[in-house]
C-alpha cells in the first residue's frame, strides 16, 4: 500500500502529467483538493473508487484517511493542486506518513507561475536583463513568513517575483516594491491560468491597483512583477549563436 502525493496542475485536466493519469487509474481511493482541482480530473479514477474531497478536512482526518487505506490495503491517489514542492501543505502530511511508517511517492505537476506565464506569453527570464524567479507570498493566517524574507529584498535584486496568494494585498505590495523597480515596472494579475474562465490583468506598479478595482480576481490570483513582463530591448542569448560552441554543435 503507497499514498501517491499528485501534482493535478494548474487546473485544465489535461495538464496532468501520464504519470499522474495512470497512478489516478489505479488506485481505489482518491483525495483530492476539491476547492482547487476540477473535477474532470476525477474521471481518470477507477469505477466504485472511494473520492474524498480533502477542502473541508483538518490535517488529522486527511490522516485518519490515510491510515484507514493502510489498514485495508488501498493505495491512494492524493491529488494537490499545481506542483507539489511549494505552497501545498505537504512537508507536514509527509512527516506524519513518516511517523506513521506508511510509504508514499511524489508526482509533479505543472506549476501556476508556469501556466501564468503560459496565458501572458511570456517567458519570466530573458538574456542580460532578468535571470532569477522568486516564488513567494505574503504573512497570512495559514503561515507566518520567515522574518529576513521581504518582498524588498528580493526586489533589490531584480528578479522576476511570483507572488502566491497575495491579491488581497496588493496595496501593500506596490507600496514596498515600487522603490526598487520603480513605478513604470510591468505587473500581471492571473485567475486560473489554464481553466474556462482564466483571466489576466496587466499593469504596472502605478496603475495595477486601479485596473484591478475595474476587475476584482479571487485570493488565488497570482501576481507576477518585473521587467521581464514586457521586455522587447534585449540581448539574445548566446545558446543558438552560430559561434557559441557546445557539445552538440561544432563550430568550424
Amino acid at each position: 500500500m503507497t499514498i501517491h502525493f499528485i501534482g493535478a496542475g494548474p487546473g485544465a485536466a489535461d495538464l496532468i502529467t501520464v504519470r499522474g493519469r495512470d497512478l489516478l487509474a489505479r488506485c481505489p481511493v482518491c483525495l483530492y483538493a476539491g476547492s482547487l482541482v476540477p473535477r474532470e480530473l476525477l474521471s481518470h479514477c477507477p469505477p466504485g473508487a472511494k473520492l474524498v474531497d480533502s477542502a473541508s478536512l483538518t490535517l488529522d482526518q486527511i490522516e485518519a484517511e490515510y491510515v484507514a487505506a493502510h489498514s485495508s490495503g488501498s493505495d491512494v491517489a492524493r491529488l494537490h493542486s499545481g506542483d507539489l514542492s511549494v505552497f501545498s501543505a505537504l512537508a507536514e502530511q509527509l512527516r506524519r506518513l513518516q511517523r506513521l511508517g506508511i510509504p508514499y511517492t511524489l508526482t509533479p505537476g505543472v506549476p501556476s507561475f508556469a501556466a501564468a506565464a503560459a496565458l501572458l506569453g511570456r517567458e519570466l527570464t530573458v538574456p542580460t536583463l532578468v535571470q532569477s524567479v522568486v516564488l513567494t507570498r505574503v504573512p497570512g493566517r495559514a503561515s507566518r513568513m520567515p522574518g529576513k524574507e521581504r518582498l524588498s529584498s528580493f526586489a533589490a535584486t531584480g528578479a522576476t517575483l511570483a507572488i502566491h496568494l497575495a491579491v488581497h494585498a496588493l496595496e501593500s505590495i506596490v507600496r514596498e516594491l515600487t522603490p526598487h523597480y520603480g513605478a513604470d515596472c510591468p505587473v500581471a494579475i492571473v485567475m486560473r491560468a489554464s481553466w474556462p474562465d482564466e483571466r489576466a490583468v496587466r499593469g504596472t506598479l502605478a496603475d495595477i491597483q486601479e485596473k484591478l478595482a475595474a476587475a476584482p480576481m479571487e485570493r488565488t490570483a497570482l501576481v507576477l512583477v518585473g521587467r521581464a513582463l514586457a521586455a522587447e530591448s534585449f540581448d539574445e542569448s548566446a545558446l543558438y549563436s552560430p559561434e557559441y560552441v557546445r557539445r552538440f554543435r561544432n563550430v568550424t
